[in-house]
């Protein structure tokens, strides 16, 4: 772990062709690799991340069910 002014942080390694593959799909809409991975990581660990998840389940079990999916 490394302190900066604001926080503690941690060093990740992540494979090259991943990286290459995010900053392909996302490099317009993100500064950086490291703001993509941030926003990424704020997203799945906000606390109705878990919730939001079952719902979009539940919403897409129903579409599959409507369309005789399911």
């Amino acid at each position: 772990m490394t302190m900066t002014t604001t926080a503690w942080s941690r060093q990740v390694t992540i494979p090259e062709d991943l990286c290459s593959a995010a900053e392909k799909l996302y490099g317009e809409r993100f500064a950086s690799l490291e703001k993509l991975i941030l926003f990424l990581l704020e997203e799945v660990t906000r606390p109705d991340a878990l919730k939001m998840d079952q719902e979009e389940q539940r919403i897409i079990e129903q579409r599959l069910k409507d369309l005789g999916y399911l």
